[in-house]
């Protein structure tokens, strides 16, 4: 996995319709990079952000609407 020093250089960074309006405890991802995607804290848009390869984010995403991760 790789990250971005600064993920405030991306831009069309968007949040799960699911996030309540006070933007506490959210993920963002972003749109644009073939193969990967981007996803930073929303509380820190001028941090890291993490990149995952579009076939893990996919999985990991199969995984918590199937329920496979709940605990």
């Amino acid at each position: 996995m790789k990250s971005i020093p600064d993920a405030s250089a991306l831009t069309a960074w968007r949040k799960s319709s699911y996030s309540n309006g006070e933007g506490a405890e959210c993920v963002e991802v972003a749109d644009g990079f073939p193969g990967a995607v981007p996803v930073r804290d929303s509380k820190n848009p001028q941090g890291p952000a993490l990149l995952f390869p579009a076939e893990g984010w996919s999985s990991f995403l199969a995984a918590v609407r199937g329920g496979a991760l709940l605990a």
